[in-house]
């Protein structure tokens, strides 16, 4: 072990340990999840750290310390040293515990790029040096905006090919009849073709809401310092710091036109998630409506059928189930529930901060993260494979009397009312009742059931 000081005094720690005294201490407190910080908040912070020491340059930081840190930076960007950085993903408020895990180690890796032994605060201080200018309450929704930025990257490409495969699915089945429903019951006839298409365009909808509202993120809170008033931030590090985390992260990031606001409001994260849970609530309908359509293959509607990716069950031989519909299910609640942990987060900011922070940042970067996993799996090894269960659709269709709908404007409601039910009493299709009738043809019923 090695004594280090911080301003609560003398507190062992490990002796090969790059983090420091707050860490330690804070380390004994927060047993929450057993999950670190998500690596793209903390890439965030790194990121941060070393636009800070660029921009601090140019007023009272010792450039020999400067570059030190700079050069920590960077060695970190690297993944070397990244198990440092050891603070719960739910820590204290306003996230200080994981800011200072990074402020300590990155102090560390300095003091020996300039030959000293880590703990010798004296020559590199992570509060007056690494956090110089800066405060929890700036970088660390700088870091939340940043990191979800870069999580949604990845994410949003698969977004865009389930849209293309739902849109490849339509033009498949585009020519296949169906019988609609509402309310669970008969309806007029559609083509499967044309309700994948329509599953394609809430994909579209939704997609388009989830990259405006991340647009929003690129405002940053970088400069407000403690409470937006930028207090203990030198003019040129204002007029720098943000170009140059701009440069660093290669975002198109802009300094909140209101530093308060950017302190008070997390409007952008809880905007964002709403988007993503609306996007979730139309997928979570898509897995309902293939799970209906392939229920069966028997005694359900059997309309589709859907790769088997593996059995279905341990005791019933050679049963399919909709497995990854169902996994799809269970990931849209929980981003769901994840959504409502954000907004009562958002809604308990109080006064100049809110510091439920750590929380939003867990739960929307694991929203992002479940479906950037599981939305190719489902894509490909579900969407894609859907095949017509072309035997069955046609027999609902000729059998299902509400397809008499379609002679209303010939023969008027009553008198199709009067057929519907004749055909249910009697078990005679709609199709035998109206030739039976000489109301049509046969060739032109084909003709109407082909329209």
């Amino acid at each position: 072990m090695r004594i280090d000081v911080d301003s609560l005094g003398q507190i062992d720690v490990p002796k090969d340990a790059y983090y420091g005294p707050f860490t330690v201490r804070a380390m004994k407190q927060y047993h929450t999840t057993e999950t670190k910080s998500h690596k793209e908040l903390v890439k965030a912070f790194i990121m941060i750290k070393q636009a800070a020491a660029i921009a601090n340059m140019n007023t009272t930081l010792d450039d020999e310390i400067g570059n030190a840190i700079i050069k920590a930076c960077k060695i970190l960007h690297t993944g070397k040293h990244m198990d440092q950085i050891v603070i719960d993903s739910i820590n204290s408020g306003a996230g200080t515990a994981l800011h200072m895990n990074v402020n300590e180690v990155i102090t560390n890796i300095s003091l020996e790029i300039l030959g000293k032994k880590k703990g010798q605060y004296e020559y590199i201080s992570p509060n007056d040096h690494v956090n110089m200018s800066q405060s929890s309450n700036d970088t660390f929704p700088t870091a939340m905006n940043i990191a979800i930025l870069n999580d949604l990257k990845l994410c949003l490409p698969h977004i865009i090919e389930l849209k293309k495969i739902l849109t490849k699915k339509a033009k498949q089945l585009s020519t296949i009849k169906k019988i609609g429903r509402t309310h669970l019951m008969d309806a007029v006839p559609v083509t499967l073709g044309s309700e994948f298409g329509a599953y394609a365009i809430a994909v579209e909808k939704s997609l388009h809401y989830i990259v405006n509202a991340s647009k929003e993120l690129e405002n940053i809170a970088l400069g407000g310092t403690a409470v937006g008033t930028s207090a203990n931030a030198n003019k040129k590090y204002l007029e720098k710091v943000v170009y140059e985390l701009k440069k660093i992260s290669k975002l198109n990031l802009r300094a909140e036109k209101n530093l308060q606001y950017a302190t008070q409001s997390r409007f952008s994260i809880s905007n964002l998630s709403s988007s993503i849970k609306n996007f979730v609530l139309e997928i979570n309908r898509i897995a309902n409506d293939i799970r209906l359509m392939a229920s069966g293959p028997i005694a359900g509607l059997g309309e589709i059928i859907i790769p088997t990716v593996h059995a279905g069950s341990s005791i019933m031989p050679g049963k399919v189930n909709p497995s990854l519909a169902e996994c799809m299910n269970m990931i849209c609640f929980k981003i769901i529930g994840n959504d409502t942990t954000i907004s009562h987060s958002v809604q308990n900011g109080q006064l100049e901060l809110n510091v439920m922070m750590p929380i939003m940042a867990k739960c929307i970067l694991e929203s992002i993260d479940i479906l950037t996993n599981f939305l190719p799996i489902f894509s490909s090894n579900l969407i894609d494979g859907i095949q017509a269960n072309e035997k069955n659709l046609k027999k609902y269709i000729e059998n299902s009397p509400v397809i008499i709908t379609l002679l209303t404007p010939k023969i008027g409601y009553n008198k199709a009312s009067e057929l519907f039910k004749k055909s249910l009493s009697e078990n005679i299709s709609i199709k035998t009742l109206i030739i039976n009738e000489k109301i049509l043809t046969e060739k032109e019923f084909n003709l109407l059931m082909n329209k």
